[in-house]
């Protein structure tokens, strides 16, 4: 299999249009073109991650962080992230990055730490603005149901639990063809009047190559009229942190005891106990003291994520417990995730899960 074909794979889970703006995700080392003996999956790609990967004779590093996160000016091993690059590089290994892709996915790293820590039926936290769109385009009457359904199959009409949905109105369309056109109906040089369908399905930002070039094949006009629309709506099923119930709720200093526990952190820091049980939890993986706001208006008991300030602690303000694990501690199983998914998608391929520590923090 190549780079690109693996990509490809991955981006099923988590397409990179999903991923934030100010995120560097994708292929950052390597020729997508480039034939892969095995896949090294890690948190984080590091120089004993690299190591790793030339003993293990994997030519292609999966990692969630990017190791080229802000543009490089120099390669001079100067610094980590150079020797890194530097070293990939010398041994023909490709540096594929996830990131904040997964982080948005429904099935990623908030998934993941719910699934965990035993949270059940998580929704997303903070629903991704600018991912929906809408197709409206116009149809001769004979050909609705071809091109709708060939609209479905290449994934649009997909809202939440429910697929295949749209909307068409029925009303008359006009057109006149020039000496150079081929009308599919109608006559050269006269204006021509068919009973058409106005059809409307709303999609996914990123399917939308696949969705027009169905479109464009399966409509029978030479000419295609169609309409984009990027929308206000948030989707639902796409977005950053997740909340959900645990089965019975459990007592604070309980249920902050199984966190230490099944998270493997050295230490939790979180606000004031306020002496209810915790039933309703808010996760986000990584740095989501952002999401403060979120979890409180979702009516959380608890907020779990990492890199938590001081006065950000205050936000609490008496409505929901803020539990800060640790960076590294929130985000530990998505290489597992990951491993997982790859060896089911491709199973007869070697794809490995990296030994290599990547923690930088350590706890006495």
């Amino acid at each position: 299999m190549t780079v690109a074909a693996i990509a490809d794979i991955i981006e099923q889970l988590a397409p990179l249009d999903q991923a934030e703006d100010f995120d560097n995700v994708g292929l950052l080392v390597g020729d997508k073109n480039a034939t892969v003996n095995g896949v090294l999956v890690t948190l984080d790609t590091l120089e004993n991650v690299v190591e790793e990967a030339i003993k293990k004779n994997c030519n292609l590093i999966v990692s969630f962080h990017p190791i080229i996160f802000s543009g490089l000016k120099k390669l001079t091993g100067k610094t980590y992230v150079e020797r890194v690059v530097m070293k990939a590089v010398k041994h023909d290994i490709a540096l594929y990055a996830i990131h904040t892709a997964l982080d948005n996915s429904p099935a990623g790293v908030n998934a993941k730490i719910c699934e965990v820590l035993g949270i059940g039926n998580p929704k997303i936290l903070i629903p991704k603005k600018n991912s929906l769109k809408k197709l409206t385009t116009y149809v001769p009457l004979m050909n609705l149901e071809m091109v709708k359904n060939a609209l479905f199959q290449a994934g649009a009409g997909n809202l939440g639990n429910y697929s295949e949905c749209g909307f068409h109105a029925l009303g008359e369309g006009t057109y006149k063809a020039n000496a150079a056109a081929n009308p599919t109906l109608g006559e050269k040089g006269k204006r021509h009047t068919e009973k058409e369908a106005m059809l409307s399905v709303i999609y996914q930002g990123h399917r939308e190559t696949e969705i027009l070039r169905a479109l464009l094949d399966k409509h029978p006009y030479e000419e295609v009229a169609y309409e984009v629309t990027l929308l206000e709506n948030r989707d639902q099923t796409v977005g950053m942190g997740m909340v959900g119930h645990l089965d019975e709720p459990m007592e604070e200093r309980e249920f902050l005891a199984h966190i230490k526990k099944t998270m493997k952190t050295g230490v939790v820091r979180h606000s004031a106990l306020l002496g209810k049980p915790v039933h309703k939890v808010a996760v986000l993986g990584g740095s989501g003291a952002f999401a403060i706001g979120a979890a409180k208006a979702a009516g959380a008991d608890m907020f779990i994520t990492a890199d938590v300030k001081y006065h950000q602690f205050y936000e609490a303000e008496g409505q929901l417990i803020i539990a800060d694990i640790g960076h590294f501690e929130t985000e530990q199983f998505t290489k597992d995730l990951l491993v997982d998914y790859l060896t089911k998608k491709i199973p007869n391929f070697a794809v490995r899960l990296s030994e290599s520590l990547t923690n930088p923090i350590k706890y006495h």
